[in-house]
């Protein structure tokens, strides 16, 4: 029987305020306007937001039977996270040499791989999965991966809390780019689940501009 629950996963992600709108259309990092937000940073801002978030992150990947050692946060907007669920992993298995393992933001300029991406004990072989915040194009999470293959660590799977489904630039999603190293990507939920469940906080041009959003950049149309 499965565990994780993604209608809950969305509603907790509604009450805490992730996926909403802007007045005015910004300029993500991008280069792309958007005038929609996705901001998983308030799932970190608490103990009880965190507690929930790492729970439905460990049903899920028990969900999908991946043997793993750690998870590996992309620094730095989920290292915390990844921090706290190698320590639950780690006390849940009653094993106190749990791995421990955080990227380095600014990587050192001298050393082997695993000293000059990581902070903690990395190893050859060992099991690995990737966890992102906020998919859009992917380009922080590819790094991270290329970091790690760099340090002979084989990745089980990459996971993003939430995924814009935006292709890339190279006209790919990012799970089909992910795939070309040898694993696959998956998001606990993403913008075509979200968006029209926080349909009423937007206008009706506003969905127009979201639908034409879509049509240009998404890997799928945008339905309401």
């Amino acid at each position: 029987m499965a565990r994780f629950n993604r209608d809950e996963y969305d509603n907790f992600l509604i009450a805490n305020n992730v996926v909403g709108f802007f007045e005015k259309p910004i300029t993500l990092k991008s280069g792309r306007i958007s005038n929609w937000y996705a901001n998983c940073r308030n799932l970190q801002n608490t103990v009880g937001a965190l507690d929930k978030v790492s729970q439905f992150i460990l049903d899920f990947v028990d969900d999908i039977g991946i043997e793993y050692d750690y998870f590996y946060g992309v620094p730095d907007g989920i290292t915390k996270l990844g921090t706290i669920l190698n320590y639950l992993k780690g006390k849940a298995d009653d094993d106190d040499n749990m791995p421990v393992v955080i990227g380095r933001k600014t990587p050192k300029p001298h050393g082997a791989a695993k000293d000059r991406y990581f902070i903690g004990p990395v190893k050859e072989g060992d099991k690995v999965i990737v966890l992102e915040d906020v998919t859009t194009t992917g380009g922080s999470m590819l790094e991270s991966i290329g970091q790690l293959k760099e340090a002979n660590v084989e990745i089980v799977a990459a996971l993003g809390l939430m995924n814009r489904c935006e292709k890339r630039d190279d006209g790919k999603s990012v799970a089909e780019k992910v795939e070309e190293y040898g694993f696959k990507y998956y998001n606990l939920s993403d913008a075509l689940r979200m968006l029209p469940k926080v349909a009423a906080d937007i206008s009706e041009d506003g969905k127009k501009e979201l639908v034409a959003y879509f049509d240009k950049y998404g890997v799928d149309k945008l339905e309401f």
